[in-house]
C-alpha cells in the first residue's frame, strides 16, 4: 500500500511538470533567399523569415530549431517529417494548399522584373517581353507568373536566386522575375549594380495567393491556431514592426 501511495504521489507531482513541457518545433527554411532567409559570414541562418520565426516561437513558448532545405524539396521534406513547419517566404497558393495547410499570411509583397541598366526594355507587356530570355527560381509563384503572363518569353528556371542573378549580371539572360524586395535588395549590392527594376507587377491571386504563410502538414489545426495567434500577438505588441524595421523601410505586411 505504501508503494502505491508513493507512486501516486510521484505521478501527481510529475503530472503538472509534464503538462508544462514546452512545444518543440523544427522550422524548415531555405537559407538562399536574402533578405528573407540566408546565411551570414559565420554560416548562421538570418533574415526576416528567421527573425519572425524566432519571435513566433518565443510568443508560443516553443523551443525551435532550424533546418535548411533546398527549395525544390522543401514541401516533400515537411510531409516526410523532416521539420514541423516551413517559414521560408512561401506564398499561399491553391496548388500548395492541396498538399499542406497554411497559417494566415505574415507578409505580402508584389513580384517585379529586373533588367540590365542598359536594357532597351521599357515596359512589361507580353509583346515587349517576347523573344527575350527571363530567369526565375524554379517551383515558385514567380516562375508560374512568367509562364502565364509572358507566354512568348523563353523562361529559364534556376535552382536558387543566386544562379539567375549571376546570369543576369553576366548578360546570359535579359531579365529576371522575383519578389520586388529580393530584387531591390540585390540591386543594392556590388553584384547587383548591373541592373535595375523594370517594373513591379500586379499580383494574380490565383498564382501569387494572399501572401506568404507558414506551411504545416495537413490536419495539424492546433499548430495552425498557435501560429495564427502568435502572428496576431507580435503584430499587436510591436515585435513585428521592430523586426520589419531591421530589413525594410516600408510595410511588408500589406493590406
Amino acid at each position: 500500500m505504501k508503494r502505491i501511495l508513493i507512486a501516486l504521489t510521484a505521478l501527481a507531482v510529475a503530472g503538472p511538470a509534464l503538462a508544462q513541457e514546452p512545444l518543440t518545433l523544427k522550422i524548415g527554411t531555405e537559407g538562399a533567399y536574402p533578405p528573407f532567409n540566408y546565411y551570414d559570414s559565420d554560416r548562421n541562418l538570418i533574415g526576416f523569415d528567421v527573425d519572425i520565426a524566432k519571435a513566433l516561437c518565443e510568443e508560443m513558448g516553443a523551443e525551435c530549431s532550424f533546418v535548411a532545405q533546398d527549395w525544390d524539396g522543401i514541401i516533400p521534406g515537411l510531409i516526410a517529417g523532416k521539420y514541423d513547419a516551413i517559414i521560408a517566404s512561401m506564398s499561399i497558393t491553391p496548388e500548395r494548399d492541396e498538399v499542406v495547410d497554411f497559417t494566415n499570411k505574415y507578409y505580402n509583397t508584389p513580384p517585379a522584373i529586373a533588367v540590365p541598366k542598359d536594357s532597351d526594355l521599357s515596359e512589361a507587356t507580353p509583346e515587349a517581353l517576347s523573344d527575350i530570355i527571363m530567369g526565375a527560381q524554379g517551383s515558385t509563384t514567380h516562375a508560374n507568373y512568367a509562364a502565364q503572363y509572358f507566354p512568348d518569353t523563353e523562361l529559364r528556371r534556376y535552382g536558387t536566386p543566386e544562379e539567375y542573378k549571376l546570369d543576369l549580371a553576366s548578360g546570359r539572360i535579359d531579365a529576371a522575375i522575383d519578389d520586388v524586395v529580393v530584387l531591390s535588395d540585390w540591386l543594392k549590392t556590388e553584384d547587383g549594380a548591373c541592373c535595375k527594376i523594370l517594373t513591379t507587377l500586379a499580383p494574380d491571386p490565383e498564382i501569387n495567393g494572399p501572401g506568404a504563410g507558414i506551411a504545416v502538414r495537413e490536419g495539424e489545426a492546433e499548430l495552425i491556431e498557435k501560429f495564427n495567434a502568435a502572428i496576431t500577438a507580435i503584430r499587436e505588441d510591436g515585435t513585428y514592426a521592430e523586426i520589419q524595421a531591421k530589413y525594410f523601410d516600408f510595410d511588408v505586411y500589406g493590406d
